[in-house]
């Protein structure tokens, strides 16, 4: 069975982070992706839609949102779909969120407040931002590898996209 999530969308605002007595950490923060809008065959005009996620990062991925994940970030994210429930005044609330697996910043440098605030030596040791491919606006950029929940990339870095060894 599969539990498989993977969004490209825009954080709705800053990440919350909490750390623990044990020093981990958990960040969540809100993320939006949106559907076009399109035109029907009859000429309904279907208006774009857009769909929040609850986002949670938690191990090494939390320095990285704490650090370089701001309000208006865009981001690749792959994750697993987590329901939890609470009891809130007698009553119980169901919240289901992405529990953030690999997670990879987009977009350009200039429109990360967080990455274009950074020092250059701060900058090379940090995830590097570039835009989608233009071909899928789907496909995660390939010029840095994705990282994990420990905060490291993951897969073998030393094959190219030829080369890889993928079943189909």
């Amino acid at each position: 069975m599969i539990n498989k999530v993977i969004l490209i969308g825009n954080v709705g605002k800053d990440p919350e982070v909490r750390y623990f007595d044990n020093n981990e950490g958990v960040a969540n923060f809100p993320l939006a992706t949106t559907e076009p809008g399109f035109t029907t065959r009859d000429g309904r005009q279907i208006p774009e839609r857009t769909e929040w996620h609850n986002i949670q990062v938690r191990r090494g991925l939390v320095k990285v949102a704490e650090t370089y994940i701001k309000k208006g970030t865009q981001l690749y994210i792959e994750g697993k779909l987590r329901t939890r429930s609470y009891e809130q005044n007698g009553v119980t609330k169901y919240i289901t969120e992405v529990v953030v697996d690999t997670l990879k910043l987009l977009g350009r440098k200039a429109d990360n407040p967080a990455a274009a605030n950074t020092s250059a030596a701060a900058s090379s040791s940090a995830p590097t931002s570039t835009p989608a491919s233009e071909g899928s606006p789907f496909a995660p950029p390939q010029s840095a590898p994705p990282m994990n929940e420990e905060g490291f990339t993951s897969g073998d870095e030393g094959l190219s996209q030829e080369e890889d060894d993928l079943p189909f």
